[in-house]
């Protein structure tokens, strides 16, 4: 007797936790689109140089969602040369939104600095899917 009033108490229970749960068919269910990362590897030439352009590049971020995940840290050399004097990793929530950064009014008032400055070697990549 006890077992089957147990066993009505869990089957109402899962029931009632059932009908809670909001069911989303999969064509129906959005996901963020992959994230995407700006590389550069940057040999600096003129340290003065490029001062406005590191003092300047972190404002033109911010619209898109964009912040630096490795800004001249450490490199460890594993197989090959090591990259540049200075290597940058920015992460955007997407390829689109690293590209219309990239080519946005403010950041293109910057490159040329960067440009005259160094040796730079730049691309984004996307990630894999969310």
């Amino acid at each position: 007797m006890l077992n089957r009033v147990l066993l009505s108490a869990f089957l109402v229970g899962a029931v009632a936790a059932a009908s809670m749960v909001e069911f989303v068919p999969a064509q129906a269910q959005t996901s963020a689109p992959p994230r995407a990362y700006y590389v550069a590897d940057f040999e600096l030439k003129d340290p003065e140089g490029i001062k406005p352009y590191a003092a300047g590049t972190p404002a033109t971020l911010e619209p898109y969602g964009g912040r630096f995940v490795a800004r001249g840290g450490r490199i460890a050399a594993l197989e090959g040369q090591a990259p540049g004097a200075r290597s940058v990793i920015i992460e955007f929530p997407s390829m689109e939104q690293a590209l219309a950064w990239y080519n946005s009014d403010a950041y293109k008032a910057l490159r040329p600095i960067r440009q005259k400055s160094g040796i730079s070697r730049t691309f984004i990549i996307e990630a894999l899917p969310n």
